[in-house]
């Protein structure tokens, strides 16, 4: 298991996209990079511009895909929310029972289209965000990153090495994950 789509919208935040990117390639898992926009340069919330790998519009082969990335940023959000393409594949995809990862605002989007009942979910801590989070269980506890199901959540940009980190295990198990948190000095005290 291990071929990962991480999605490349408009306004993206870059943190969340770039660490995730990087974290999973470090294991050896397989990660395009997605741009809904049309076009293979993608910039981000902060200006800082990322070339995607592949492009929506071109067609998904759900079989071969093990779980979607959504990266957060209240412009990425927006733009992924509004994307009709996205959001169905994004349904199929739940449908065959694959991994959804979510940071930030990114989760929202799940939110609104009434994925999470049921599910402990995680967002940037921002009331006017969990609102949108329509269903979804509040983690007890002081989690940052939570896995629940085929779902995987997150707070924002300070845990997205925490998230990656998290992706590695759910798809390659703890030990692949403490061997790359390791070699990245991640809790090195």
């Amino acid at each position: 298991m291990g071929n990962v789509l991480v999605v490349l919208a408009e306004g993206f935040e870059e943190i969340e996209a770039v660490t995730v990117i990087d974290t999973l390639r470090r294991a050896d898992i397989s990660v395009k990079t997605m741009s809904i926009t049309g076009e293979k340069e993608v910039t981000g919330g902060h200006g800082i511009s990322v070339k995607a790998d592949i492009f929506l519009k071109d067609g998904i082969n759900i079989e071969e895909t093990d779980m979607i990335v959504l990266p957060g940023g209240m412009g990425g959000r927006d733009n992924m929310a509004a994307s009709v393409e996205l959001t169905d594949l994004i349904r199929k995809l739940l449908e065959e029972g694959k991994r959804v990862a979510a940071i930030c605002a990114g989760p929202t989007v799940l939110g609104r289209l009434g994925a999470l009942e049921g599910v402990e979910c995680l967002c940037y801590p921002d009331p006017g965000l969990e609102s949108e989070l329509k269903g979804r269980t509040v983690p007890k506890g002081n989690a940052r990153t939570i896995t629940d199901g085929n779902f995987t959540t997150s707070m924002g940009p300070a845990t997205a090495m925490e998230f990656g980190l998290e992706l590695v295990s759910v798809l390659k198990g703890k030990e692949a994950a403490a061997g790359i948190a390791a070699g990245m000095l991640y809790n090195n005290k």
